[in-house]
């Protein structure tokens, strides 16, 4: 899949503007820990024999670096939320009123991926959250290692919750672990009723459905019901929430369940 979008010849990617390394290949030395590698030469030419165990040296690597950012969010008793979804689904107007909702509650930061531009971080700095961006160039995705650059950026000890924007992409962002306590999928009335359907992968992956712009239900024509059949049949064991941004409705129910979710992992 990430062969056809772009993935497979990533370019450099940068935190709040700042370049990083290009595409790393990972592998773990002796003291067991993960390193990273950039890998800047032309794979123009063809690589028939490889291309296997470079995905897998990716794929383990990144799975690797995830159990360490899930071990730095344990030890800190942070709630980390992965949220994805396909692009204009609402992620960022709802986050934006999440933060807002969430002031004097928990305290809150958060990374945003995307391919270009800081627009979404501009938005979600006017809440006055710390807020990093991470621009990937080519990558349709973000990986735990990209992650991880961002963590050494916050102050997470002042913080209770860490809220990861990931790249608009319902396909690659579901194979990536990035470390999450909880991995939320939104999937707006405006997408129709088929969407867990034609990506079963990414909804079978949540812990949390939200089904967004509900105050446009109506005017899309949306068959609410089958969509919320369609959501149990491709991932019957996630919390489904149904709400809208713009008229607030749902969005105390979203909230009390992250502060809920945050005072459990605080007193384990």
């Amino acid at each position: 899949m990430c062969q056809e979008c772009g993935c497979s010849k990533p370019g450099p990617y940068t935190i709040d503007g700042r370049p990083i390394e290009s595409h790393p290949d990972y592998h773990t030395h002796a003291d067991g820990k993960v390193h990273a590698h950039a890998h800047d030469h032309d794979h123009s030419h063809a690589h028939p024999h490889r291309v296997l165990q470079l995905n897998s040296a990716i794929m383990g690597g990144n799975d690797r670096v995830a159990e360490q950012n899930r071990g730095a969010f344990k030890a800190l008793g942070l709630l980390a939320l992965n949220v994805l979804s396909s692009p204009g689904s609402g992620k960022t107007t709802l986050l934006t009123k999440t933060l807002n909702e969430l002031k004097g509650r928990l305290r809150t930061g958060v990374i945003v991926g995307d391919l270009a531009t800081d627009n979404d971080a501009a938005r979600l700095r006017t809440t006055g959250a710390p807020v990093l961006q991470i621009a990937t160039g080519t990558l349709c995705h973000l990986e735990a290692g990209m992650v991880a650059e961002a963590l050494k950026k916050l102050e997470l000890r002042q913080l209770d919750l860490v809220i990861i924007e990931n790249v608009g992409n319902l396909v690659c962002p579901a194979s990536f672990d990035l470390g999450e306590s909880l991995r939320v999928v939104l999937h707006s009335v405006t997408e129709g009723e088929d969407k867990p359907l034609k990506y079963p992968p990414m909804f079978h992956s949540a812990d949390v459905v939200i089904v967004t712009k509900t105050d446009m239900a109506v005017a899309a024509g949306f068959d609410r019901e089958l969509a919320l059949t369609n959501i149990r049949k491709t991932a019957p064991h996630a919390r489904i929430l149904e709400l809208s941004a713009k008229t607030g409705d749902g969005i105390k129910a979203w909230c009390d369940l992250l502060v809920s979710l945050q005072a459990g992992l605080a007193k384990t």
